[in-house]
């Protein structure tokens, strides 16, 4: 009996819909669509190539020289913007530095250990965008006098400057996969740090070049320092100079055009 009432409102239903008409049962019938859901097509990772060796490799310790020159701190080394390593080569997600710092080679082994351990190498692949620790930093041994000349080397740092990629993680892998990660390691850096993709790190520094062209302000600290305004010169260095007072020693004002 329900079968055939059924049949009687879909035929009626069907006759309406023929002459164009809204019938009496149309307002009273409906789509059922519980269950059912729309998936996101999976990206393509056909053109992935995974390397030999997906891990990220051993750094040493201390530099492969039969003799290593003391130097002297050279804080321009962390200040300012870095020129090298500030573009992707082949990963798709990375780590990159908002500020400067040194890495020891504790870091580096926290951030090889961590990687290597929790990533699918099947999947995924790492590689560093940094070298082995090159600079030398000196120390004398506790309790003794002033004086005596500088101290005997130490350990080894490598140093690092805003906008430079720390490593590259790339593959059959999305960033949700792999976000947390990479979080976990950027936390535990000396400095500030923040996991990007390439979308991302594109989309910074087109933000950047955006505040600068569309800047309505025209006092700018370019125009400022370049006219002497208030003799602003006699406490400005060349570096705030050269980088328009975007930067304070290591650190990066973002708001600053």
């Amino acid at each position: 009996m329900i079968s055939l009432i059924k049949a009687a409102v879909g035929g009626l239903t069907g006759i309406c819909r023929a002459h164009g008409h809204q019938g009496v049962f149309h307002s009273h019938l409906k789509v059922l669509a519980a269950g059912l859901k729309t998936y996101e097509i999976p990206p393509d990772y056909s053109d992935v190539v995974l390397p030999e060796k997906p891990k990220l490799k051993f750094l040493n310790k201390v530099p492969n020289i039969i003799k290593t020159r003391k130097e002297m701190k050279k804080l321009r080394d962390i200040q300012g913007p870095s020129k090298i390593a500030n573009a992707f080569t082949t990963g798709q997600y990375a780590i990159v530095a908002l500020g400067g710092g040194y890495l020891h080679w504790g870091h580096l082994e926290m951030i090889r250990l961590t990687i290597n351990r929790r990533m699918d190498s099947r999947t995924t692949f790492a590689h560093w965008r940094i070298s082995d620790p090159y600079k030398p930093i000196t120390r004398k041994g506790l309790g003794q006098r002033m004086g005596g000349g500088k101290g005997a080397i130490d350990h080894y740092v490598i140093p690092i400057q805003y906008g430079r990629l720390i490593l590259e993680v790339g593959g059959k892998v999305e960033l949700g996969e792999i976000e947390h990660i990479l979080v976990e390691v950027a936390k535990k850096l000396p400095f500030p740090a923040k996991v990007m993709s390439r979308e991302d790190l594109a989309a910074m520094k087109k933000k950047q070049k955006d505040m600068k062209q569309n800047n309505q302000n025209p006092w700018t600290f370019k125009q400022i320092a370049q006219g002497n305004m208030l003799g602003i010169r006699k406490v400005l260095s060349p570096f705030d100079l050269r980088h328009h007072g975007c930067f304070t020693g290591k650190f990066h004002l973002r708001g600053r055009v």
